[in-house]
This record gives C-alpha cells, structure tokens and sequence, in this order.
C-alpha cells in the first residue's frame, strides 16, 4: 500500500513533536475532515510517516526557492511520489500549509536530519527527490542549488559529497549530459581500482533493500532503484572510455 494511505488517514495515531508533528496533526485533521477513516499501523510506521510529512515540508518551501511556484514543480511531486487521485486534495493542502507555515525550511531539515542521522542513504533519497522537483522547469536556480546545499549541510554531507549528488541531475531528461565521475565523486585521475571501489560502496549504500529493510515507503524505495541504476550506468560508461584508451 502507498504510504499516502497511512499518513493522511493514519496520523493521528502517531505522536512526534516539532514543526513535522504539527504538520501531522493538520493532515490527520483535514483527512478526518474529509471523512477519511483512520487506519491502524504499526509502531514502526512513524518514522516513514515523519519522513514522508517532511518531504512535502522541504518539497512545499524548496518549490518557493526560485522565487515562485511552478505547476510543473508541483506535478513533478504529485508524480515522483504517485499520489492516488483521491488524496490529492489533502496532499496539496498539506502542500500550501507547509509553503506557507512560520518555520523555516531548517527546522525541518534539522528535525529530518535527527530522525535519521544514522541513515545517510535515506537522507540522499530525500535530496535526490528534492533535485529532482527543483529541475522539473529544466534549470536549477541558484537559489535553488544554495537551499540544497543548506539542506545537505544540515543533514552532514560535506560539498564535496553534495557535488556528487548534485552531479547526477543535470539537466533533467538527458542523462548523457552527466559527469560519469561526478556521479561516483572520483576524480578523472583515479585509479582504476578506486573507481570500483567507489562504485561498489555507492551501490552497497543505495541499495533498494536497505530501505526495504528500514520501513521506507515504496516510493523512495523506486527513487533508490533508479539511483542504482544511475550509477551503474555511470561506472559503465568511465570502464567504456577507459578500454577505449
């Protein structure tokens, strides 16, 4: 079941507190006032349903970086995180509250990054989904790349791993105009050897099934298969060039 069916119906069942259990609340509320029947889930859930609330958070504020929100910006969130057509109602709302609520994106990001400090990948899905809406116009903003770059800071990722994660993205819809070693974070002078190295550690990382394994929703878990797959092809490509000489 998508994880859209827990947190809109589901909320009130769970108690976490800061500017992310506000936003539970609200949703909770606005589902129950809609008529959505709460749904029971287990204790484990709350930290998918925290994760999930504070993505439309970050996702509602990164929307407004560039100064404005684009409907493809919205849609692309819709899409990524495939939400059923009877929730879309009480997703935007959600939506709208987060954009326009008093705290401030670090809150969140802060609060995320505590929840989950010792889930490094979790917090580069997170970012990744968040690159992704800012290039759903195809360009990223500079004041859009400076409030990821806070974000990741925020979650302990240092520019160097930033870049690499950043490296992948551009421009959305044409993968081949990527950095094959931006996406591992190696430099062109590397040896062979640390190349595979890195490889390896990023797919042993990214691997869908430790997320499977720590209760993500389905969604991230697809965000994750297509990371994998990203950079295999990029190690592909590097080996490719390499035998070529």
């Amino acid at each position: 079941m998508s994880i859209w069916g827990s947190v809109l119906g589901g909320a009130a069942g769970f108690t976490i507190g800061g500017p992310i259990g506000g936003l539970i609340g609200l949703a909770a509320g606005y589902a129950v006032g809609r008529g959505i029947r709460g749904l029971c889930g287990p204790a484990d859930a709350t930290k998918s349903i925290a994760f999930t609330i504070g993505v439309i958070a970050l996702s509602a504020k990164m929307a407004r970086a560039d100064g404005v929100v684009k409907r493809v910006e919205v849609d692309t969130f819709k899409r990524l995180f495939r939400v059923p057509p009877e929730e879309l109602d009480t997703v935007g709302h959600v939506f709208d509250l987060a954009r326009k609520d008093t705290h401030g994106f670090e809150e969140y990001a802060q609060q995320i990054a505590g929840l989950f400090d010792d889930r490094r990948a979790v917090l580069e899905e997170l970012l990744d989904s968040l690159l992704a809406i800012a290039e759903a116009d195809d360009e990223l903003h500079e004041t859009e790349v400076e409030y990821l770059r806070t974000v990741a800071h925020i979650f302990g990722f240092t520019d160097e791993e930033f870049e690499r994660i950043v490296a992948g993205h551009h421009i959305a819809g044409t993968p081949n105009e990527t950095d094959p070693y931006g996406v591992l974070g190696v430099s062109r002078r590397a040896s062979d050897e640390a190349i595979k190295a890195a490889h390896r550690r990023l797919v042993r990382e990214h691997h869908p099934d430790v997320l499977i394994a720590q209760g993500m929703p389905q969604e991230f878990v697809d965000l994750a298969t297509q990371k994998v797959a990203a950079i295999n092809a990029a190690f592909d490509r590097i080996e490719k060039e390499r035998a070529r000489g």
